[in-house]
C-alpha cells in the first residue's frame, strides 16, 4: 500500500456536498467527490466520462485538517435574461468559503499505475485545477510526494502543515482531526456524506450518493520531530 500527499493551502477553497440555487454552501473539510473531480481535470477526463472518474473513486481517501481557517461569505447579486435577450431579473447569490484553511489529503491504492495517474494530473495537469470551485487555484507545493504506507497512518506521521504563524499561536501538544473512508477506521461511528459521484455529466444530470465517512483525532507531529534522529540507534 502506499499513498499520495497533497496539500490543500490555497487563499480561497469551497467544498460544497450540499448546495441549491442561490446558496452555494462549503463543507468544513475537502469533499472526496470534489478531490476527485480534481484529479479528473488534471487527466484531461471529460465529465461523461464515468468509467473512468469511478475508476478514480476507488482510491482510499482521508484528509487532515492542518488549519481550519475561517468562514467568508461572499454577497452578491447578478441579472437574469430571457431566452430573447431581454431583462427578466436581478437575484442575490450568497456564495461560501474557507479562508486562510490547509488541508493534507492522502490518497491510497496497491494500484501502483493510479497513484501515478495520481501524480501526473497534481503535477502536469492537462486542465486547469482548482480547489473545489473554478476560480481557487492550489499553491506550489500541492504535491507532498508519496509515502509507502496506508492514507491514515501517512497523515499520523507527516508534518503539521500549518502556517508557522498559526503554529506558533496554538496550544502543544494540538490536535488535529482526521476523516477518512470508514472502512480505513473501522469502529468508529460514521456519518453520511453525500459525496459518491456516479456522474459529473451536466447532460445527463450529475448524481451524488451518499458516502460513509469516520474520524479521529490525533496529536500534530512537528517538522523537527519528524526529521530522522542520528542517535536513535544508540
Amino acid at each position: 500500500m502506499k499513498t499520495v500527499l497533497l496539500k490543500f493551502s490555497g487563499p480561497l477553497q469551497s467544498w460544497g456536498t450540499d448546495s441549491h440555487f442561490e446558496v452555494r454552501h462549503t463543507d468544513t473539510h475537502p469533499s472526496k467527490s470534489g478531490v476527485i473531480g480534481m484529479i479528473a481535470a488534471g487527466l484531461g477526463y471529460r465529465r461523461d466520462e464515468d468509467d473512468q472518474i469511478q475508476r478514480l473513486f476507488k482510491l482510499n481517501f482521508a484528509v487532515r485538517v492542518d488549519q481550519p481557517g475561517q468562514l467568508l461569505r461572499d454577497y452578491h447579486t447578478a441579472k437574469k435574461y430571457k431566452e430573447n435577450g431581454d431583462f427578466e431579473r436581478t437575484y442575490v447569490t450568497n456564495r461560501y468559503y474557507l479562508q486562510d484553511a490547509v488541508f493534507t489529503v492522502a490518497l491510497s491504492s496497491e494500484d501502483d499505475s493510479l497513484l501515478s495517474d495520481v501524480i501526473t494530473a497534481v503535477t502536469k495537469p492537462y486542465f486547469p485545477i482548482f480547489l473545489g470551485r473554478r476560480g481557487l487555484p492550489p499553491t506550489a507545493d500541492l504535491f507532498l510526494g508519496m509515502m509507502d504506507t496506508d492514507a491514515v497512518t501517512a497523515l499520523r506521521e507527516y508534518p503539521w502543515q500549518a502556517a508557522a504563524w498559526y503554529q506558533r499561536k496554538s496550544n502543544s501538544p494540538q490536535k488535529l482531526y482526521i476523516y477518512a473512508d470508514d472502512r480505513l477506521l473501522p469502529g468508529r461511528s460514521p456519518r453520511l456524506r453525500n459525496d459518491e459521484a456516479e456522474s459529473f455529466s451536466q447532460i445527463r444530470g450529475r448524481k451524488f450518493n451518499p458516502r460513509r465517512e469516520a474520524s479521529m483525532s490525533v496529536e500534530a507531529v512537528s517538522k523537527a520531530s519528524a526529521e530522522h534522529d542520528a542517535f536513535g540507534a544508540v
